[in-house]
């Protein structure tokens, strides 16, 4: 089979109809094929005189399309390459857009076949477009191929630009929430970015704001996803969850009230809280995938950081044995796994049976939070304030000092 290699000597285009049009009729016979190749040769070579470069796209794609079953990878990537050049011939971004939506859309049609080539050809489009709005059409429909056709590792590299591509394209709060979505689903997906698929869950949850109740119960679904992967994350501790309304529409919901409470007891509570729950709705967790074991674990470390955030500094051994329901000899242990999981910086003084924290994280951080952060940064200014005009003070008294100590010498 020969290859379509464009030239400099020719424009590709009338070589590739031909190509794609030979390849459609070859089994009509040459009497039926040649008549149908001459005239889509016609037509392509009409539009071109004329300009209709919408028109030629959408021709070169109807014959275009059965060759993803009978040509290379490398043919493929040639022949759209061709295609996909026809956009920077277009004069208005509205025109640019259309075109857009036409060849993806064509790419897209069957995402389990040959899903790899098929999204490189997208990125291909998408670096030879202008419009962001061209741009970002083209990125959605990448996630969505990647999603579909399982090549998500192809498309995740691309994630780490998200903000910048979103000043780029400039899009509106709807099309925001539907990236965020995506991209979310397109890392639960991948199964190795669990932490990230939550992060862009609680972006996509953070947009319902000041919403209406029938668009705000739009996210109850993905609301509820996104307090079930943060119970189960082995390594996620905070969040703002019970602050997004997207969320706070379940504390009443007939249907999913329990899932809010379970959120409410991994956010502000202790492991009593949790085993009370649990021992009445077992059910509940079990149909969403929790492990109990799993829950215990996270709730003893959450637990341990709730107590190391009284204002006191220190946490008695029995108290942490008493409320995380373990042996004696199993104080230190839950305290080093905390300190490994980063949750507190803390000595343990084992003669007086006490652990000193001096740093905690705090399992919310909403405006309670904030409004104890600025205390705290006043305090901080203050007290280096001081220092700093205790310094001028002393600086000054050894000039006088000094200068003193010359003129007695001159005399």
């Amino acid at each position: 089979m020969t290859t379509v290699v464009p030239t400099s000597e020719e424009d590709p285009v009338l070589p590739v109809v031909r190509f794609t049009a030979e390849l459609s009729w070859a089994d009509a016979g040459p009497e039926v094929a040649e008549p149908q190749v001459t005239r889509l040769c016609m037509e392509a070579q009409e539009c071109m005189v004329m300009g209709r470069w919408l028109d030629l796209a959408s021709l070169m794609l109807t014959s275009a399309d059965i060759v993803f079953s009978k040509v290379s990878d490398k043919d493929l990537e040639c022949i759209f390459t061709v295609i996909c050049n026809l956009v920077s011939k277009l004069e208005t971004p509205n025109e640019e857009l259309e075109a857009a939506k036409l060849i993806s859309t064509k790419i897209t049609q069957q995402p389990t076949d040959k899903p790899a080539i098929r999204l490189k050809i997208l990125f291909n489009l998408y670096n030879l477009l202008e419009g962001p709005d061209s741009r970002f059409f083209v990125y959605m429909q990448a996630l969505n191929l990647a999603l579909n056709g399982k090549v998500t590792d192809h498309i995740v590299p691309s994630f780490k630009k998200i903000d910048s591509f979103l000043k780029e394209w400039n899009v509106g709060v709807k099309d925001q929430r539907n990236l965020f979505l995506a991209v979310a689903n397109v890392l639960k997906e991948n199964k190795s970015s669990g932490k990230d698929s939550f992060k862009f869950l609680t972006k996509y949850l953070a947009t319902f704001s000041g919403e209406d109740s029938h668009v705000m119960s739009e996210a109850k679904d993905e609301a509820v996803r996104a307090i079930i992967e943060f119970v189960k994350a082995p390594d996620t501790f905070q969040c703002d969850l019970l602050d997004m309304p997207a969320v706070g529409q379940l504390e009443k919901d007939a249907k999913y009230a329990l899932v809010y409470q379970l959120l409410n007891i991994f956010l502000t509570q202790r492991l009593d809280a949790y085993l009370e729950f649990q021992a009445a709705n077992s059910t509940l967790l079990k149909s969403h995938g929790l492990v109990h074991e799993d829950c215990i674990t996270k709730m003893r470390l959450m637990s341990l950081v709730d107590l190391g955030c009284n204002d006191s500094g220190q946490i008695p051994y029995t108290l942490i044995k008493d409320t995380l329901r373990i042996n004696d000899d199993e104080v230190e242990l839950w305290v080093v796994n905390a300190i490994t999981a980063k949750l507190i910086e803390c000595k343990m003084d084992q003669m007086n049976q006490v652990v000193i924290v001096s740093r905690c994280t705090e399992r919310l951080f909403g405006q309670q939070q904030w409004h104890a952060l600025r205390s705290k940064l006043a305090s901080w200014r203050g007290n280096v304030a001081s220092l700093i005009s205790t310094i001028q003070a002393n600086k000054i008294v050894e000039e006088e000092g000094s200068q003193a100590m010359q003129g007695m010498a001159i005399r």
